[in-house]
Order: C-alpha cells, then sequence, then structure tokens
C-alpha cells in the first residue's frame, strides 16, 4: 500500500515522581513550572508504533502534535531525533487549565486545520492525569472510529488496520477501517533511541516562541533550512470557540495533588534456605499480600 499519513498525539507532563508542595496552584491548576518536564511515557511506546509502521511502509510520514507552552517544542525535537518528519505545537494562553473535555476540543480542530490523516496514535494515557480520556474523546469529535490499549499494530493494508490489544484478562486482535485513532498501552515495545544523523540535522530546530527568547540570530539558517522550523497553531489558527477552550471550557477541576510516601514499618532478614523462602511465602499467602 501506499504510505500512511500518521499523527502522534502527544504531551510533554510534569515529572510526578517528583511532586512537592508547590505543584498545584491555589486555581486547582498543576504549576508545571514547580515540575521536570518529561516526555509522557505511554506516548514514547505510541511513537515507535509509529515507526515502526513508518520503516514497513515507505511513503509514510509521521507529524508530532502537542499541545502546551513553548517549552514543549522540546518533545516535537525529540521526536524528529528518533524519525518523526516535523511537529506542531498546539499553543495559546487560552488554553491555560484545559481539562481532558477542553483538550481534546482543541486537538480535534487542531487536526483538522492541519489537513487530511489516515492514523491518529497516542499513549492510553498521560501520567498527570490517569484518566485515558483524551484519545477516545478526540476521535468521538472527529467521528472516526478507535481502538484503545494497543500492544502492536500487526499490519495496515487496504485501507484497514489489525492491531493487537492487551486486556486485563487475555489478548485480542482487532481490524479498523481507517482513518482510525489507536491508544498505545506502556506494555508495547519501548521507543527506540535518537538516531545520531537526525539528532545532527535537527538539533537547532526551535518554535517561533522559542526564537523570540533566544539571544543568538539564527534568521539566515532557518530561512535557508525551513525543516528547522517548528510551526505553532493558536486558538485563532485552528478556529476553536474559546468559551470551550481553557478553564471556561473544563467541567473538571482538580482538588488537591498529594504525594504518597510508603513507609517500611518493619523487616525481615532472612537465609537463602528452602525453609525461610517457604516460611515467607506461606506468610505473605495467609496475611494476602500474594494469592
Amino acid at each position: 500500500m501506499n504510505g500512511l499519513k500518521i499523527v502522534v498525539l502527544a504531551k510533554q507532563v510534569p515529572d510526578t515522581r517528583n511532586v512537592g508542595k508547590d505543584a498545584m496552584k491555589a486555581d486547582g491548576t498543576v504549576n508545571r513550572a514547580a515540575l521536570p518536564a518529561i516526555f509522557n511515557p505511554e506516548d514514547l511506546n505510541a511513537l515507535e508504533q509509529a515507526l515502526r509502521l513508518k520503516d514497513q511502509y515507505p511513503g509514510t510520514t509521521i507529524t508530532l502534535l502537542t499541545m502546551g507552552p513553548g517549552r514543549a517544542a522540546e518533545i516535537i525535537r525529540e521526536s524528529m531525533f528518533r524519525g518523526a518528519d516535523g511537529g506542531y505545537l498546539l499553543t495559546d494562553r487560552a488554553f491555560a487549565g484545559s481539562d481532558t473535555l477542553a483538550t481534546s476540543y482543541a486537538l480535534a480542530c487542531a487536526i483538522k486545520s492541519i489537513g487530511e490523516f489516515d492514523l491518529l496514535i497516542c499513549g492510553r494515557q498521560a501520567i498527570d492525569g490517569d484518566t485515558a480520556q483524551v484519545g477516545p474523546q478526540v476521535a468521538e469529535k472527529l467521528g472516526i472510529p478507535q481502538i484503545t490499549y494497543a500492544e502492536a499494530i500487526l499490519s495496515a493494508n487496504n485501507g484497514s488496520i489489525k492491531v493487537k490489544r492487551r486486556l486485563e484478562r487475555g489478548v485480542e486482535v482487532a481490524e479498523g477501517k481507517l482513518p482510525l485513532l489507536i491508544t498505545v498501552n506502556g506494555s508495547a515495545p519501548d521507543c527506540r533511541p535518537r538516531n545520531a544523523k537526525l539528532t545532527m540535522k535537527y538539533k537547532r530546530a526551535t518554535s517561533i516562541s522559542e526564537r523570540q527568547n533566544n539571544s543568538e540570530d539564527y534568521i539566515t539558517l532557518y530561512n535557508g533550512r525551513p525543516y528547522l522550523n517548528i510551526p505553532e497553531l493558536n486558538l485563532k489558527d485552528i478556529q476553536a470557540n474559546d468559551a470551550e477552550v481553557g478553564l471556561s471550557g473544563s467541567p473538571t477541576k482538580v482538588k488537591k495533588i498529594e504525594n504518597v510516601v510508603f513507609q517500611v514499618k518493619e523487616s525481615k532478614i532472612l537465609s537463602t534456605s528452602d525453609e525461610d523462602i517457604e516460611g515467607l511465602m506461606v506468610e505473605m499467602i495467609s496475611n494476602h499480600t500474594i494469592g
């Protein structure tokens, strides 16, 4: 078949391993400036599935779409270092505080403005929300079918796609017609590392916002190498209704963020003897730690 037009939906998220007392603002939104930012892990799994399709079907293009502040362009570069062809940064102050409903609306509007696609791929959920709602909501707003909990994309032929799903009690294979949205589990293969040649090629790729904050003058460089420009989209560009994004378009609010630390109350020192190991297993089964 001809190459696929793939859009990968990804998010730059706060590293939830480092949640502190300043992680939440008074209005119930996440204080992203107080936390390190990382590429959402399951979105990396999704990117790998897209890259495997690109390897399998010549002519396939991969475009990353992310919504966030200016620094979110970092994950577009990271995707290009690994094999993506480019990306769009959806950024506007009007999007601040968006919940899953407002986020999926903005992403759906952005996808429509980007143009035709065959496949949307995203991680099952983001670690800063754990809702698993955005991907399915985007599919509903675009009126396309969806396959969730994907662990591998097996084939894409004759306008249809075959996907292996990892469910709680087993595995199943599902098939759907394109265009279609797929959400990918963390049990899918890890994303490949950066490619050295692509890293050198795209290391100076930046968005408009980043260049405005850069003291160095690379105007000539970017004019001569348009692939280094990371396009930005705002509320007006995607023709979105401002009442449906941001806090005004978000029916849900975060009430509290709390960092839970598990502490050991007691410990036991065991030898490597069969008796000690068997005794430990019997104890853990009896108190329902396992089994």
